[in-house]
C-alpha cells in the first residue's frame, strides 16, 4: 500500500499543477474580456469549463488518497507486527554474531601475540628480539649484511645523506620484514641511513641509559690504559641483548675501518658519525648536554672501541655472551700491511714489530740516514699493571665525577649545527687526521719513508707523522716534554705508543746545521 501512496501524492501533486494553470489562463481571459471586445464570449466559457474539470480531478484524487491514507491507518497493527518481527530477527543475528566473535576472539588474540611482522623501528630491542627469536635485531643485521656486500668501498658511507624517498621505502621495507631487498644493495648510503635512523628511533640507546654517567666519566680518563680496562668493564655491564648488539655492530664498524684508505671512515670519522645514535642523555637537550654527547664523550668512547675491536670483542661476531674475564693482554695494534704507509688510513695505528720500543733520540747531523724505529706489540700486564678484572659490586667504588661538573662547550657544537642544517656529516682535515696529509702526498707524490714531521706536541703533530708513516721529531719548545714521551714509551698501551717520536731536539734551531749540509 504505501508505493500506491506515493503514487497518489505524486499524481494530486500534478493534478493541482494543471488547476492552477487552467485557473491563471480563465482569470487573464476574464479580465482582458472587459477591455478587448475582440475575445469571444464562448472562449471564457471554454476556459472556464477546463478549470472546472481540472478542479474535479483534483478532488477526486484527493478522495482517492484519503481513502488509501485511511485503509493503511486502519492496519497499523499488523505492520507494527512486522517491525517486532524484523527488530527480533535482527536481535537473534547479533546475539548468534556475538557468541561466534566471543568463540574466536581468543584463537585471533593468541595468533596475533605470536605474529612477528612488527615495526621494528621505534619498538623497544628486548621486545623486538623476544618478538622474532633473534639474538639481532632484523634492520641491524639487514643492513650489515647489505653493506658488507656492497658498500665497505664506499666513500663517506654513514656520512653522505641517502634519498628521502628511498630511505622511507627501505625503512618501511624492514618493518614488514620482507625478503625482498635487492633493489637496495645497490644503494649503500640508503642503507647506512637506514641503520642510523634504526638505532637512534630506540626508546633506549644501544649503550643504555643506566650507564650514560658511566661512559661520559670513562671518556674523561686521560690515563689510555686506565681508559681501555674502564671501557672494558662497562661494556661487559651491558645488558645480555644490548651487549650482543653492540658486539655485533662495533665488529661490522671495525672491519668497515679497514678499508678507511679508500671509504675515508676512519674509527674517528665512524665514531663522529655514528656515537650519537648510540648514546645519548635521557634528558636530552640543552647545548651542554648535546655538545657533550656528539663532539666530545661519544667519540671519546666510541673510537677506541672500533680501533680494539677483536679486544673488546674476541672471537666471532656472532658471540653473543660478555666475557666473565678480561683478556690476559692488553689491546693489540692493527697489523702491519704489506702496502706503503702512505696508504695505510686506520688513524693511531702504529708499525709493529717484535723487538722492543725505542726510545727518541736526540737527533744530531751526523745520524745519516735517520732510521725509524719500529713498535712491537704491546706486553703483558705487569704487576705494576694489574689485568683488566670485572669488579663486584660489593669493591666496585663509583667512577670520579668531572671536576667542574659542567661539559666544556668547544667547536664540535657549530659542527654539529653546521651538519643537522646541511644533512651532511663534516670531514676532520686537521690533525692528528691523515686526510690532509693524504692530500699533499697525493698532490706534490711524496714518498713517505723519506719524509719527517717536525713538531712540538704529542698528541697532534707526532701521532699524525707516526700514523702516515713518516719518521717524526719533536721539539722540546712547545707544550710536550720529554718526560711525557718518556711514560708513553713504557705504556703498553698501543695509543699511547703511538704518540712516541723517534727523535726529539731542544730546538728547532738545532736542525739547522743539518738544513745547510
Amino acid at each position: 500500500e504505501i508505493p500506491n501512496i506515493q503514487k497518489q501524492r505524486k499524481q494530486l501533486a500534478k493534478l493541482v499543477l494543471d488547476w492552477d494553470s487552467a485557473r491563471g489562463r480563465y482569470n487573464q481571459a476574464h479580465k482582458t474580456s472587459g477591455t478587448n471586445f475582440q475575445v469571444h464570449p464562448s472562449k471564457i466559457e471554454s476556459l472556464k469549463e477546463e478549470m472546472d474539470e481540472a478542479g474535479n480531478k483534483v478532488e477526486q484524487c484527493k478522495d482517492q488518497l484519503a481513502a488509501d491514507m485511511y485503509s493503511f491507518v486502519s492496519k497499523e497493527g499488523e505492520y507494527a507486527k512486522c517491525f517486532v518481527m524484523l527488530l527480533e530477527a535482527q536481535a537473534d543475528y547479533h546475539r548468534k554474531a556475538l557468541a561466534v566473535i566471543e568463540k574466536v576472539l581468543p584463537e585471533i588474540q593468541a595468533h596475533q601475540d605470536k605474529w612477528t611482522e612488527k615495526p621494528a623501528f621505534g619498538t623497544p630491542l628486548e621486545e623486538h628480539l623476544k618478538r622474532s627469536g633473534r639474538e639481532i635485531a632484523v634492520p641491524i643485521e639487514a643492513c650489515v649484511m647489505m653493506l658488507l656486500e656492497t658498500g665497505m668501498r664506499e666513500e663517506g658511507l654513514f656520512r653522505i645523506a641517502a634519498g628521502a624517498s628511498k630511505l622511507k621505502k627501505l625503512k618501511a621495507a624492514l618493518d614488514c620484514s620482507t625478503s625482498q631487498l635487492d633493489e637496495f644493495y645497490s644503494d649503500p648510503h640508503a642503507v647506512a641511513g637506514a641503520l642510523k635512523s634504526y638505532l637512534r628511533e630506540l626508546p633506549e640507546p644501544l649503550m643504555t641509559y643506566s650507564l650514560y654517567e658511566e661512559w661520559t666519566q670513562a671518556a674523561n680518563i686521560q690515563d689510555q690504559d686506565k681508559k681501555l680496562q674502564e671501557l672494558w668493564r662497562i661494556c661487559n655491564r651491558l645488558p645480555k641483548h644490548y651487549y650482543a648488539n653492540f658486539r655485533y655492530l662495533i665488529k661490522f664498524l671495525a672491519k668497515l675501518a679497514q678499508n678507511s684508505d679508500v671509504n675515508k671512515m676512519t674509527p674517528s670519522n665512524v665514531a663522529i658519525v655514528l656515537g650519537p645514535n648510540l648514546l645519548w642523555a635521557k634528558n636530552e637537550g640543552s647545548l651542554a648536554e648535546m655538545a657533550a654527547a656528539t663532539s666530545v664523550h661519544v667519540v671519546a668512547v666510541i673510537e677506541p672501541i672500533i680501533q680494539h675491536a677483536d679486544w673488546f670483542f674476541p672471537g666471532g661476531s656472532q658471540s653473543s655472551a660478555p666475557a666473565a674475564q678480561p683478556p690476559s693482554v692488553s689491546p693489540k695494534p692493527p697489523a702491519p700491511s704489506s702496502s706503503p704507509p702512505a696508504q695505510h688510513a686506520n688513524q693511531g695505528a702504529v708499525p709493529t714489530s717484535a723487538s722492543q720500543v725505542s726510545a727518541p733520540r736526540r737527533y744530531s747531523s751526523t745520524l745519516s740516514p735517520i732510521q725509524a724505529p719500529n713498535h712491537p706489540p704491546p706486553q703483558p700486564p705487569t704487576q705494576a699493571t694489574p689485568p683488566l678484572q670485572p669488579k663486584s659490586n660489593s669493591q666496585a667504588s663509583p667512577p670520579a665525577a668531572p671536576s667542574t661538573g659542567t661539559a666544556d662547550i668547544g667547536t664540535g657544537c657549530l659542527v654539529r649545527a653546521v651538519e643537522t642544517a646541511a644533512q651532511r656529516e663534516a670531514i676532520i682535515v686537521g690533525k692528528p687526521s691523515r686526510y690532509m696529509f693524504d692530500c699533499v702526498a697525493s698532490e706534490f707524490h711524496i714518498e713517505p719513508a723519506r719524509t719527517i714531521m717536525v713538531g712540538d706536541r704529542l698528541d697532534t703533530d707526532i701521532l699524525m707523522g707516526n700514523t702516515c708513516g713518516l719518521t717524526t721529531l719533536l721539539t722540546l719548545t712547545g707544550v710536550s716534554t720529554l718526560e711525557e714521551v718518556k711514560e708513553h714509551q713504557e705504556s703498553s698501551c698501543p695509543a699511547r705508543q703511538s704518540l712516541v717520536p723517534h727523535y726529539y731536539v731542544d730546538s728547532i734551531a738545532d736542525l739547522l746545521p743539518a738544513l745547510g749540509d
